[in-house]
């Protein structure tokens, strides 16, 4: 099983992208927000990789980090959850903001989330609450190209903002992730009209 890629991006798609490992391409399924975060064509990436193995494909799913890769597979676990979904889920909320959610059984801000009606969020909640607390207690490998990030609720409203106004998904994450990485612990202590503002001067 491949469970880590490192490589050149060829291109991207709009759910994901091609990676050249010494010479092989390798199609990799991402969420918006990875998709958003990774450099243009020609740039380097390292992808934490999970391997779904079916009789008629076999199908590569990247992630940034491996909090979000375990966060993916625990998803997979709940009823009525395939990978198209667990990522769609990924593409709206940040494993930490999505943990909070669950645990706090807050069903109107998982519905929110692409794909997630209100019988997935409920479900969401039953299978997966008391789990909650083991997954945030375990370690993160993160991005060897960024720093940590911590993100909340802000970022993501932020980002439905920004999308409100006309920006593309992957233009609002993108600017976004330029205002996490200039300084990560400034903010993450910023509320969603200031986020607004500095992703705004980042796109101007």
């Amino acid at each position: 099983m491949i469970a880590f890629l490192s490589g050149q991006i060829l291109h991207k798609e709009q759910e994901s992208v091609v990676v050249d490992v010494q010479g092989v391409g390798y199609e990799v399924h991402v969420s918006s927000r990875t998709l958003g975060s990774l450099p243009p064509p020609g740039g380097k990436t390292a992808l934490h990789i999970s391997t779904n193995v079916r009789e008629d494909a076999i199908t590569l799913y990247g992630f940034p980090d491996s909090s979000e890769k375990r966060l993916f597979l625990l998803l997979n676990t709940v009823s009525g959850v395939g990978p198209k979904l667990a990522l769609a889920i990924l593409s709206g909320m940040e494993p930490a903001a999505f943990c909070g959610a669950v645990s706090l059984k807050d069903v109107k801000r998982l519905t929110a989330l692409p794909g997630v009606g209100k019988k997935t969020a409920e479900r969401l909640c039953m299978e997966l609450a008391d789990k909650m607390q083991t997954f945030a207690a375990q370690p993160t490998t993160a991005k060897a190209s960024a720093p940590p990030i911590s993100e909340g609720f802000a970022l993501h409203d932020a980002a439905s903002a920004l999308m409100n106004l006309g920006y593309p998904q992957e233009t609002a994450w993108q600017a976004l992730r330029t205002v996490q990485q200039a300084d990560p612990v400034k903010a993450a202590q910023l509320r969603v009209d200031e986020l607004i503002r500095a992703a705004l001067r980042s796109l101007a």
